[in-house]
């Protein structure tokens, strides 16, 4: 038997390949599917099913392209009505080599999900790993708010029958393998650590310390956003998204060139870190540095040009195919020899104001009409956050732009710097001036000593 987990850091999507002799599964792959492909052909195997544990809100799965690629067949639930693919039934058994894998269904997260227990019947008839997707998940348990205001307590118990009902009773020796990892929307507080067991779980899970309607009133008045392109991922994965082959490859453009796209209306996405867009950036563009790539689904159109300044030639190819796995296909190109191939050719800049906690703090001291905006979520807001800020979540700053006065220096803070410099950037293409990011955000601010409230 062979194990191996595959990981997409855009979205922390963790996908799975598991085989036993010349048969193999994959569960939940991404987008860009050849990576199973290449394990197969590397094992001498062949994929025989495809399985999706739900219908999959914050990235593209790529069941059908695998399908095409290796004729596997696609199961998954019942809800939604999917346009590909087979339904399946609670307790519906398969064989992969030596393994006898158990589709369980266990709703909560949503009506169709459904999790996978896999038996190695060459060293006994009992579950040894178990697929749940975003059922339960390390540290935590799925969202159950995709079902509206009105389904939310009863997607809520639905969870906490499927955990309690389906999962646990596997025992508490098998190994976990949840659909996401920490960094998720999908869940409020996933763990870093992505190994665990359903003991584990039962014992050290937070939530799954609570009495059954402790539970529910957690789930049901739980904080979460919907993100814009989450209407897109739905849409892709009931009717299947466009294959994309080996994966996105964008043209190189010159300065020229790249600023003919911008005036043709082309979006601009600077992926640099904070400190290097506020020294220089092309005026309108989005701060969305590598590591915070989701926060895009917030404001990134599908219906016009993406225009990529990058920090390095070496980060094309994941910020690219990230952006696919968001179902970003229309990628206008890059900008060749990265920012210094503008001011080279002696193109406007537009620059950005940056400082640090004590400067916030002396400026605070100093200055009444200063506004601090906290960007984090809810939950890191009322863990600690400074006197008399203004709370607006990062995503949702153009939406609330009217509750941020223009003729007041405004200091956006995060965990580090990397959200406040994504909203920050918002407000800048909106027409605000006196702006300012703090780098190292509330970290910075809690390790110099800084008062906070609760």
């Amino acid at each position: 038997m062979i194990f191996e987990k595959i990981k997409s850091r855009v979205v922390a999507h963790l996908s799975y390949f598991v085989g036993s002799g010349h048969e193999a599964m994959v569960v939940d792959p991404q987008r860009d599917c050849q990576v199973y492909v290449d394990i197969a052909k590397r094992e001498g195997m062949r994929i025989k099913y495809v399985f999706e544990t739900h219908r999959n809100e914050d990235y593209v799965i790529g069941s059908r392209e695998l399908a095409s690629l290796t004729g596997a067949e696609i199961y998954h639930g019942a809800w939604p009505e999917f346009r590909y693919g087979k339904v399946l039934k609670d307790g519906q058994e398969f064989r992969v080599g030596k393994l006898k894998v158990t589709a369980l269904h266990t709703p909560g997260h949503t009506p169709g999900c459904m999790s996978y227990a896999v038996a190695d019947l060459a060293t006994g008839g009992g579950p040894v790993m178990v697929f749940t997707g975003d059922t339960l998940f390390v540290g935590d348990t799925g969202r159950t708010d995709f079902g509206g205001p009105e389904k939310r307590r009863e997607w809520s118990e639905s969870l906490y029958n499927s955990i309690y009902g389906k999962l646990l009773p596997l025992g508490d020796h098998v190994v976990l393998c949840p659909a996401h990892g920490s960094g998720s929307v999908c869940g409020g507080g996933i763990a870093d650590r992505e190994v665990s067991t359903l003991g584990a779980e039962r014992l050290m899970n937070p939530l799954l310390q609570m009495t059954q309607e402790e539970f529910i009133d957690h789930k049901v008045k739980e904080d979460h956003h919907y993100t814009p392109y989450f209407r897109m991922m739905e849409k892709y994965n009931v009717e299947g998204a466009p294959f994309v082959g080996c994966g996105p490859n964008p043209k190189a453009l010159t300065a020229k060139e790249f600023k003919e796209k911008v005036e043709a209306g082309g979006v601009v996405v600077d992926t640099r870190p904070p400190p290097s867009f506020g020294a220089g950036h092309i005026k309108g563009s989005y701060s969305i540095s590598a590591a915070r790539l989701g926060m895009g689904g917030w404001v990134l159109p599908y219906d016009k040009p993406l225009l990529l300044v990058l920090g390095g030639q070496d980060e094309l190819d994941y910020v690219a195919r990230s952006l696919s796995r968001m179902g970003y296909d229309n990628i206008g190109g890059y900008l060749t020899g990265t920012i210094a191939s503008w001011y080279l050719n002696a193109l406007p800049i537009e620059r950005f104001n940056l400082i640090t906690a004590p400067d916030l703090k002396e400026m605070m001291e100093k200055d009444e009409k200063l506004l601090v905006v906290d960007v984090r979520s809810l939950d890191e807001y009322n863990s600690g956050h400074i006197d008399d800020c203004k709370h607006v979540y990062a995503g949702l700053v153009e939406q609330h732009a009217d509750e941020i006065p223009k003729d007041r220096l405004v200091a956006l803070i995060c965990k580090s710097g990397t959200r406040s410099g994504f909203a920050s950037s918002m407000l800048l293409r909106m027409g605000y001036t006196n702006v300012y990011n703090v780098l190292g955000g509330m970290t910075s601010w809690g390790n110099a000593g800084y008062p906070v409230t609760k």
